[in-house]
């Protein structure tokens, strides 16, 4: 299955994976998917990103294409079957390496720790394409 892997602060790349093994290789750990847009496609992420302190990746954006959560270490997008993951589309490709591409967040230390700092084109809408459950 073709998806398109999301690394903190690296380009998009796409990737052939195969299987559950495979998937749970590429985010380091338990999978958990996430799906905040309308279209059949799912966020994948290890599941315990945020208690295992992984790196702050890409946030996620409500309708008004604010950030309502940051996904921390590496993850996919994958497309949807009936029961499984697909593959992406040629266009669903193109279309989430621009956003994602145009996107990141860049790790600021504070004397309270570490946070995040979004830059990139997340101000663009894209026509009704966020809708999100996390």
């Amino acid at each position: 299955m073709k998806v398109l892997v999301v690394e903190p602060q690296k380009p998009c790349r796409v990737q052939e994976i195969e299987s559950l093994a495979d998937m749970q290789q590429l985010v380091g750990g338990d999978i958990e998917a996430v799906y905040p847009f309308q279209e059949l496609v799912a966020v994948v992420c290890n599941a315990d990103g945020k208690a295992l302190g992984l790196p702050m990746n890409r946030p996620l954006l409500d309708k008004d294409y604010l950030p309502y959560d940051i996904i921390r270490g590496t993850f996919f997008v994958a497309g949807l079957g009936q029961e499984d993951f697909i593959s992406l589309t040629d266009e669903q490709i193109q279309r989430y390496k621009s956003l994602y591409d145009n996107m990141q967040i860049l790790p600021v230390r504070t004397a309270a720790g570490e946070q995040g700092r979004i830059v990139g084109d997340q101000h663009i809408k894209k026509k009704g394409k966020i809708d999100h459950e996390r």
